[in-house]
Formats: structure tokens, sequence, C-alpha cells
């Protein structure tokens, strides 16, 4: 009698239903939570806020970095500079920052929506509060800092 070679077809539905499993898992496990999306938009804000910082420091203009509906702008503090503005949208609809402003003399926090990132190696302290609203979940949020002398960092 001679043996046949190859699969079955209860064979082949077997394998195929493994791989099926195996994706619809990886799929799952792969999607973003509303924590990571909000940790990768903090890296990429600090990330932002110091090159705005370096710049500004170059080139002796102060920059004003300011949150919008849709994300954020970055522009000059004079009108006539040769620096351009520029916007960017959050990278998770529903993104929202909140900023705030220690002023040294009172104490007191100031909450404000606009950060002046001047030509001056010293800032004053500033946090910058972002957070996410997912629907039918409670607002996560992640607070972004600098006491003006340190470089912006995610802060506990």
């Amino acid at each position: 009698m001679q043996r046949q070679r190859g699969l079955t077809l209860l064979e082949l539905l077997v394998v195929l239903a493994i791989i099926g499993l195996a994706m619809a898992g990886v799929s799952l496990s792969l999607r973003d939570s509303s924590q990571t999306q909000l940790e990768r938009e903090a890296q990429r804000l600090v990330a932002v806020l110091e090159a705005a910082r370096a710049q500004s420091r170059t080139s002796g203009v102060a920059l004003i970095w300011q949150t919008t509906p849709e994300g954020f702008a970055i522009r000059p503090a004079l009108g006539a500079s040769p620096i351009a503005a520029r916007t960017e949208t959050w990278l998770a609809a529903g993104t929202q920052a909140l900023v705030s402003t220690a002023s040294p003399s009172t104490n007191n926090a100031a909450l404000t929506n606009a950060v002046v990132l001047g030509p001056e190696p010293i800032l004053a302290p500033i946090r910058i509060t972002l957070s996410v609203a997912v629907a039918n979940k409670p607002a996560t949020s992640l607070n972004i800092g600098t006491d003006g002398l340190r470089p912006f960092q995610v802060v506990p």
C-alpha cells in the first residue's frame, strides 16, 4: 500500500485555527493603553520643550509654547523674528495640557496655557499636567516639569 504525502483538510484547519488564535492574542497585547499613550506623549513633549529651549538660547529670541484645542504651538515672543511658528497635534485624541507656574516671591501657583522659554539659562519653575480622557474610563494624568535649572522631565 502506498502512503500519500501532504496534509489532510482536518490538519490544515487545525493549523489555521492555532495561527488565528495566536494572532488574536498578539494583536490584543499590542494595543496601547491610555497610560502608555500618555507616557509617549509626555516623552515627546519633554523633547519638544528642550529643543525649543535650546533654540531660544542659541537665537536669543524667547519662544512661547502654548496649548491649542488640538495640540500645541511654539511661536516667537517677538512679532518680527526669523524663527517660524509651528503647530503640532497631540498623538492621542482627547489629550489636554494644563500649565502651572509658581511665582518665587509669592509661592502661589498660577494656571496658564503658555510657557515662555527665554534665552536665559534659568526659567521659573513650571509644571505641565497632561491628561487623556477616554470614553467610559477615568482620565489619567502625568506631570512634566522643571525647577528652572534642570531640563524638563516627567515628574511624579
